[in-house]
């Protein structure tokens, strides 16, 4: 469980959220303006009420009450007005602050390493992107801005009371301290209660994301009913948190109304017994005690209400600044920016690990020349895709040096590194988009010519022609209603029009038909040649021609040479392997 500061209101974390108001600031103080107007205005109605009783009603003079009464209701109008200003502008202040926190938001997660993925759930960060954000537009909405006003109001209704009678003034503060300690109370176990709730929510999404990704493997499995039983426990668990808070705004409120009742009761009885003794409370006065009782009881009321909008908007703020002050993304200080790579890659004893301690790659060291074809295999486990990670730069190695053309990776620009390395992996994924889009991935330069023309090269022009719509084709959510192998003619496709200096291909032909491994294997000669190449093969037939093979085990290389070289090892590694998938072809 994620844990949160216990503040109700975090000032440094109020400071940092103001960062994101300051392009609205005339509306932030326009907003802070109405709120005092209307505390001013809620006050003078009741204390105009107190005039037309005591000086007109009560007199019998009805001269001069229509002017009062044109008066209180030029007031009412007024406030009205302000409150429209203050509700409206409160709430255009929040979503104009969420919609730039959330761009912000997203930007970090895209930029952040693959370490930051590894360790927080997709459905988290979708919480985190679009709940956690919705709740921090709540603390202008109807939190602090609410609480200004609320506090403004009830200091302004205590300056009219104490000013007119002190007496009185203590009956309803008498109130005050059962009010307070219940506030008080409400505050501390709303806090936790939606502590809970916001951890019980995002599990909820976590787990209905993951689900319905993987929703082939819970049908194959026949996993159904199991993962409804578990949803059913999750969902349990989401209600009853949300129960707790009901409980305790059902126990709260209650005695919020009890107290305003008692101090309206108390307000008649000590007047009504002053006024037996011979003490003058006028009948306006009373009035005036009991309509401002309701405006000193009721923001009270409702700040406890509006504490809790803002305590989930501060828990909220400080889960979206912890992503935003997170330190998972790639360090891009870089100053070298080339616009060609002649390809030369050099690992010097990189040692690299995805957990502390637990080392994945064992300081390794290899020479890949421009042009060259170099394969990496080994056992599942044995490193092979971290090494592409780490040439991609999607992880920081720990130790050693990976050069680029004679230049540190580090001090390559990020953006170059990732334009000149063309990546096409075993399982490829798509958007829910067209086919074009999938390909020039909305890249200005790249046209609908030049896609057809890179097609036509790799012999899969007629293959997306036949599709509904052809190139404007929407393929679905990661490309679902296209098989294995067309995917993997797409993703050459996609990386042949970006045409880059070096080449990764991660176990690309391997869970595919005959014939798209037909095409694909022809789609690899024609992008690879005259290109730096990294091939990670399953299949070493895939990889005979390669100009170098380095052949790995626990995240260190045994052996390397060519694909003849190292079948003249005796009892060689990459020998043995070689030998069985063979044995295996020729038993099919």
């Amino acid at each position: 469980m994620e844990k949160v500061k216990g503040k109700i209101f975090d000032i440094n974390l109020f400071n940092k959220l103001l960062i994101f108001v300051k392009p609205y600031n005339i509306s932030f103080y326009g907003v802070l303006l109405s709120a005092i107007i209307i505390s001013l205005l809620s006050t003078l109605t009741p204390y105009l009420l107190k005039i037309v009783v005591d000086d007109y009603i009560l007199p019998k003079n009805y001269d001069g009450m229509q002017t009062i009464i044109m008066i209180m209701v030029g007031v009412l109008f007024l406030e009205v007005f302000f409150m429209y200003l203050f509700t409206y502008y409160a709430n255009w202040l929040g979503q104009k602050v969420i919609k730039d926190l959330r761009v912000n938001v997203f930007e970090k997660i895209i930029k952040c390493k693959m370490s930051f993925f590894d360790k927080n759930a997709v459905g988290r960060l979708v919480t985190r992107t679009v709940n956690d954000i919705e709740t921090i537009a709540s603390i202008f909405s109807q939190g602090l801005f609410m609480i200004i006003a609320d506090i403004l109001k009830m200091l302004t209704v205590l300056i009219v009371m104490v000013i007119i009678s002190w007496e009185l003034t203590l009956v309803v503060i008498s109130i005050f301290p059962l009010l307070i300690y219940a506030t008080r109370v409400f505050q501390k176990t709303m806090k936790v209660a939606f502590e809970k709730v916001r951890k019980e929510v995002a599990n909820l999404n976590s787990f209905v994301q993951e689900r319905i990704s993987g929703i082939k493997i819970v049908q194959i499995f026949s996993r159904e009913e199991v993962e409804i039983d578990n949803f059913q426990k999750i969902n349990v668990r989401h209600r009853d948190a949300w129960l707790r808070t009901v409980w305790i705004n059902s126990i709260f409120f209650p005695i919020a109304e009890i107290s305003t009742s008692i101090c309206i009761g108390l307000l008649v009885w000590y007047g009504g017994f002053n006024n037996i003794n011979g003490d003058n409370f006028s009948l306006g006065t009373l009035f005036l005690f009991i309509s401002m009782s309701g405006l000193l009881f009721r923001p009270l009321r409702q700040i406890a209400d509006r504490f809790n909008t803002l305590q989930m908007g501060m828990v909220s703020t400080e889960r979206i600044f912890r992503i935003l002050e997170d330190n998972s993304h790639i360090k891009d200080k870089g100053v070298i920016s080339k616009s060609k790579f002649e390809g030369m890659i050099e690992f010097k004893d990189v040692t690299f690990s995805y957990v502390k301690n637990e080392v994945v790659i064992n300081n390794i060291s290899f020479k890949i020349n421009p042009g060259e074809t170099f394969a990496i295999v080994g056992p599942t486990g044995s490193g092979k895709t971290t090494i592409t990670n780490l040439i991609a730069r999607f992880y920081e190695h720990d130790r050693g040096k990976i050069l680029i053309d004679g230049e540190s990776i580090n001090d390559l620009e990020l953006a170059n590194i990732r334009n000149q390395v063309g990546i096409i992996l075993q399982d490829v994924f798509l958007f829910a988009d067209t086919i074009f889009n999938n390909i020039a991935l909305y890249n200005d330069k790249i046209s609908l010519d030049d896609v057809q023309n890179a097609a036509k090269e790799l012999e899969i022009h007629d293959f997306i022609n036949s599709l509904p719509n052809g190139y404007y084709f929407n393929v679905s959510e990661r490309g679902s209603t296209l098989s294995s192998g067309q995917k993997q003619l797409i993703a050459f496709l996609r990386v042949l029009v970006n045409n880059p200096d070096i080449l990764i291909l991660d176990e690309a032909t391997s869970s595919i038909d005959s014939y798209s491994e037909d095409l694909i294997k022809n789609a690899t000669k024609k992008i690879t040649k005259g290109k730096t190449s990294i091939i990670i093969a399953h299949r070493l037939s895939t990889i005979e021609s390669a100009d170098k093979i380095i052949y790995m085990e626990n995240g260190k290389i045994l052996e390397q040479g060519n694909h003849k070289e190292l079948l003249n090892i005796e009892n060689g590694n990459f020998k043995k392997l070689y030998q069985e998938q063979l044995f295996e072809e020729e038993l099919i």
